[in-house]
């Protein structure tokens, strides 16, 4: 089974229905045969923290919709450690002429480790490192 890599761009994408990637994300979602995706602690913040200020409607559909996401056995969500952060401070050190995040760092070294090669996100940093990107 193929494993894919899921960025906060992919989950809000598919939970706002305003935004801007939300149908190329459905469309990536439904073009894609028999894989699981990966995720982590920091990516599924750094959505929930993104919908911070929508209310309290939104933020019930955030919840639940983050819920799903924690019930889907088709998704492995890494836990955050402060192995991961140290790991991912590293890479963020190294690359000062870019503009990673902290957590695009992290979730470098996730997919370097899990050998994953493909990114449900249109950030380009990732294309920097490697990775294909997938919206």
């Amino acid at each position: 089974m193929r494993k894919i890599f899921a960025d906060s761009v992919y989950w809000i994408a598919l939970i706002n229905p305003k935004d801007q990637w939300r149908r190329r994300a459905f469309e990536v979602s439904g073009e894609l045969d028999n894989f699981s995706i990966i995720t982590t602690d920091e990516i599924l913040t750094e959505t929930l923290n993104y919908f911070a200020e929508s209310g309290k409607y939104f933020r019930g559909i955030v919840v639940r919709e983050i819920e799903k996401i924690l019930l889907n056995q088709n998704v492995e969500i890494t836990d955050a450690t402060h192995e991961n952060f140290l790991d991912g401070f590293e890479l963020f050190r190294s690359r000062l002429n870019k503009g990673y995040s902290l957590t695009d760092c992290i979730s470098m070294n996730i997919m370097r480790e899990y050998n994953i090669s493909d990114i449900l996100t249109h950030d380009r940093h990732f294309s920097q490192e490697g990775f294909q990107v997938l919206l």
